[in-house]
């Protein structure tokens, strides 16, 4: 197998992939890639919920409200609107598909509604401490059981097809080259439209909450493509990420906060109220700031975050996957509070698209994490990125169905007769190590433009190292993302390098006021 064909091919199985090919498949033939199985993404490790308005006390301007809020001027308000007007109609989707949310049979609803930082109501939707799980196994087998779409396990994509590298006319997408990684050689894929649904870029950093396939690959391929890029300085770390050492990214949801979780230095004092009104229920980029101050003002490798004083009945029923996963490392948070630091969690920015999921290179679409449409300003908030994926991907779907298919033209195969086998895999895991060593220390939560210089200095040797590597050798799974996440750690510095201000999640020592006017960061490709 060679050479596949498809009317739509979608790279991806988070939410904003499966979301796609279901709108998709009852008149489509659609190809749906993803990099290790279907359901291993960061749509399946979400904790917390997704944010729609459903309560009768609830209200969309309120929604809106928190939203912009924690955008800190930034969002764009039309996205908003448009985002938050079709929540309910998303829920209301999923609850047709069979998605098992926590009832509560006592609630106007039905079903029992969380609040998170930065809402003004409880208005996130939740199965349990597990929903991201419990969405993408119900659509997954969907997906499985449904003719029109072909999954394409164990394949990662490794750069569009332009018109431009076809020597063609215009700036249009036709597919993508794909590494079959099982049987270790690349296929062309065509297709009438191409959507970059491959998620966010958590893994540039050294500490994140994001699963090992969180390489910012659409992100660097859209780039390479031609398309701009928006907002990438801003990159949420989430405050709660348990810490122990026998537990990688492991989340401590925002819920816990949300249901009445304090946080405490080693001695028990609550810090939070010092740091902001709001105390644990302020926005992450608040909370995981007052985190990082504390931890560096005293020296610690973590802070507590404390619900034991709530029955152990409560929290078992409201978090039973924490729960559990804490009691296997010998925390029972029933009696004891639960080790915690900030961590890499999720990436605002990404490449510009418009309310149709639409970017700069026709025929291409970018949808969920990867792109950016303006919802998330300076700082997403909480549970606002399962609700996009949905309402973005069926306005993506509906624009697709609606356009008609263009010829295609012939597309060579993947040429790599000039290269040969690696013989030094050192060199990967090396870089690899220091480019997310280099992003932690220099580009984190608080920020310096001495740091910064420092991180893009060291990137600009590795980018050059890698991309000879690249060129003289046969592709693996890991050099792959070792390029797009080089790739991305240079446009996350050089946006928060323009930036001349702390605003939302960028927070600059050296430019500690927030400017008058919000201006967006967006990075043109030289072409």
């Amino acid at each position: 197998m060679t050479n596949l064909k498809f009317d739509v091919l979608i790279i991806g199985s988070g939410l904003a992939g499966m979301t796609l090919a279901l709108h998709l498949a009852e008149k489509k033939k659609v190809g749906l890639i993803t990099k290790r199985d279907l359901l291993e993404g960061s749509s399946s490790y979400a904790q917390g919920g997704i944010a729609a308005v459903l309560d009768n006390s609830d209200s969309i301007q309120e929604h809106i409200h928190d939203t912009l809020v924690a955008g800190a001027g930034l969002c764009n308000e039309d996205t908003t609107r448009f985002i938050v007007e079709n929540s309910k109609e998303a829920i209301d989707w999923l609850v047709d598909l069979g998605v098992p949310f926590t009832r509560d049979d006592s609630h106007q609803t039905g079903f029992h509604l969380t609040r998170e930082g930065g809402h003004s109501h409880r208005r996130i939707i939740h199965a349990a401490d597990a929903t991201g799980a419990a969405v993408t196994s119900t659509l997954g087998q969907k997906i499985k059981a449904h003719p029109n779409i072909t999954l394409l396990e164990d394949y990662i994509a490794i750069d569009v097809i332009t018109s431009r590298k076809l020597g063609l006319e215009g700036k249009r997408c036709f597919g993508v080259y794909a590494l079959d990684k099982i049987g270790d050689h690349v296929i062309t894929i065509a297709a009438n439209h191409t959507i970059l649904a491959s998620g966010g870029a958590g893994k540039v950093y050294l500490y994140t909450t994001n699963p090992d396939t969180a390489t910012g690959d659409g992100i660097a391929m859209g780039w390479r493509a031609g398309c701009r890029v928006g907002n990438m300085e801003f990159i949420q770390f989430h405050p709660t990420c348990l810490y122990h050492p026998h537990s990688k990214s492991f989340l401590i949801s925002e819920a816990v906060r949300g249901e009445g979780g304090i946080l405490r230095l080693p001695d028990g004092t609550r810090f939070m109220p010092q740091h902001d009104e709001r105390a644990e229920l302020a926005p992450r980029d608040v909370v995981a700031r007052a985190i990082d101050f504390e931890m560096k003002k005293h020296g610690l490798d973590c802070v507590y975050l404390d619900i034991s004083y709530k029955p152990a009945s409560f929290i078992q029923e409201h978090f039973p996957n924490i729960y559990a996963h804490c009691l296997e490392l010998g925390i029972d948070i029933t009696q004891q509070p639960i080790p915690v630091v900030p961590a890499a969690h999720y990436t605002c920015g990404g490449l510009v698209t418009d309310l149709k999921g639409r970017t700069d290179v026709e025929g291409l679409y970018a949808v969920g994490e990867v792109a950016c449409t303006g919802l998330h300003g300076a700082n997403r908030l909480a549970s606002n990125s399962l609700l996009e994926c949905m309402i973005i991907g069926k306005a993506a779907a509906a624009d697709i169905l609606a356009s008609k298919p263009v010829k295609l033209p012939t597309m060579p195969d993947w040429d790599d007769s000039q290269v040969t086998d690696n013989d030094e895999e050192v060199v990967i895991s090396h870089n690899w190590d220091e480019l997310r060593r280099a992003m932690w220390d220099y580009v984190g939560i608080v920020r310096t433009n001495k740091r910064l210089e420092r991180a893009q200095n060291r990137i600009k040797l590795l980018s050059e190292e890698i991309n000879e590597y690249y060129s003289n050798f046969h592709i693996t799974n890991d050099l792959i993302e070792l390029r797009n996440l080089v790739q991305t750690a240079e446009l996350i510095v050089r946006s928060a390098l323009l930036r001349k201000e702390s605003r939302g999640l960028h927070y600059s020592r050296d430019y500690p006021d927030t400017l008058p006017e919000a201006q967006e960061t967006i990075l043109t490709p030289q072409q």
